[in-house]
């Protein structure tokens, strides 16, 4: 099909396509691994023509598009989270945070809102026959924030990946096309080490078979997986797939055979990882993706019974506050869909919630579990919605217990060069 003849949708280079935002304009740029290469380059390039530009994104993979300090007065960062590559920005205060879950941002791109879009850079498929292309790897809050921008600029790249559900866009609600042939950005497997390993394999105790996963990436839900393998009719729903799922699809340990809603189908608002899993996804019907306020909205969620989500954190006090994404008022990362995914097991019928980490940071330095969370730190998720914590010692059920039971159940799984340190705290609040 030649699209370029029966779509008449402006083609242009990444350059001529950035030189539409205008002075003031707010810019969503896709997601994750979905983000336009050229045109951010693009954006960094030319950033001396736009004068106080807000640039919306949460992670992006490469470059951190606002992070020069040259660009203060022409291009701003917003967000509700802070990736690695954005860290030095939000540091040195040229980040506008707001605290939100990953579920309402779309809510906040609707006109009149406070990420309502002028311009949406986002990266698509080639067009069907229909003339539908894919947003591929990066659903989430792009397609919503396409929906609603007054301008839309795609890079439609040859490489990236047709994956259906609502994750589609007709191309004739594109207005300017920037033609593109490179690969996605990918993420390195990351070790699996002793400490993972025995935070997987207790987690995996929790699972059951028919149970629908959440797992996010990295060693540590690389490592559950590992456990899974005499498991059966395992489903997924979840914010974000990676590589660790592949091996089970292929053994048919994940199916998704008893999931309520979305039965048969791999779930997620975005994915990131290797080639293989772009391919792996590709044009595959077992694979849909949809807007994050569907995927990760805890009433969808709740509909699939036995779901087990599977997160991680950066502190837990004995009180069971659950704190992951800042270091004391360092803001590291964000909410994400921790607590969306969390409250979505809770609503779930036989659903389970489970927050795993090493015992320790800093190289064994310091303990995770803690008397009181580090002052100034943001509490992700309440002790009223904590349920599982899991480390490489143990597990420990805190839901339905009292402030005393959960603070002896926590000490019993903190490393034991802490043990006395927490003992101590504990004997000090409560005998």
């Amino acid at each position: 099909m030649d699209w370029s003849k029966l779509y008449s949708v402006p083609q242009v280079t990444a350059e001529e396509a950035v030189a539409h935002i205008k002075d003031n304009d707010l810019v969503v740029v896709a997601h994750a691994a979905g983000a336009p290469q050229q045109c951010v380059d693009a954006l960094i390039k030319n950033y001396e023509a736009y004068h106080n530009v807000r640039v919306f994104h949460m992670l992006t993979l490469g470059k951190g598009i606002c992070n020069d300090p040259a660009m203060e007065g022409h291009l701003r960062h917003i967000t509700n989270f802070v990736g690695g590559n954005m860290r030095r920005a939000m540091e040195e205060g040229r980040v506008d945070f707001f605290p939100g879950y990953f579920s309402e941002v779309p809510s906040l791109m609707v006109p009149g809102a406070l990420l309502h879009p002028d311009v949406a850079l986002i990266q698509v498929s080639f067009p069907n026959a229909d003339g539908y292309c894919s947003f591929g790897v990066s659903c989430d809050y792009t397609k919503p924030a396409t929906e609603n921008a007054g301008i839309v600029i795609a890079e439609m790249n040859r490489q990236m990946p047709f994956v259906g559900g609502d994750n589609l866009i007709h191309i004739s609600k594109i207005n300017y096309i920037v033609k593109g042939d490179y690969p996605l950005y990918t993420i390195a497997p990351t070790e699996i080490r002793e400490v993972e390993e025995a935070i997987g394999k207790n987690c995996a105790q929790l699972v059951r078979d028919g149970d629908t996963l959440q797992l996010g990436i990295g060693a540590i839900p690389d490592a559950v997986l590992l456990f899974l393998k005499d498991k059966k009719d395992l489903g997924i729903h979840s914010e974000m797939v990676s590589d660790g799922i592949l091996e089970l699809v292929k053994a048919g340990v994940i199916n998704g055979s008893r999931k309520r809603i979305n039965p048969g189908k791999i779930v997620a608002t975005f994915l990131m990882g290797s080639q293989a899993l772009y391919d792996f996804v590709d044009a595959n019907e077992s694979v849909e993706m949809y807007p994050v306020d569907y995927v990760n909205d805890p009433w969808v969620i709740a509909q699939n019974d036995n779901v087990v989500s599977i997160n991680s954190c950066v502190e837990v006090d004995l009180m069971g506050q659950v704190v992951a994404e800042s270091i004391g008022l360092r803001q590291i990362s964000g909410p994400g869909g921790q607590v969306d995914f969390v409250r979505g097991a809770a609503r779930s019928k036989g659903g389970r919630s489970i927050i795993a980490m090493p015992s320790t940071a800093g190289r064994g330095a310091t303990s995770r579990i803690v008397p009181l969370i580090t002052e100034g730190a943001a509490v992700t998720t309440s002790r009223n919605d904590v349920d599982y914590i899991v480390t490489e010692y143990g597990i420990a059920k805190l839901k339905g217990k009292t402030l005393r039971e959960r603070a002896k159940a926590l000490i019993e799984i903190a490393h034991p060069d802490f043990r006395a340190e927490l003992e101590t705290a504990y004997a000090e609040r409560f005998d």
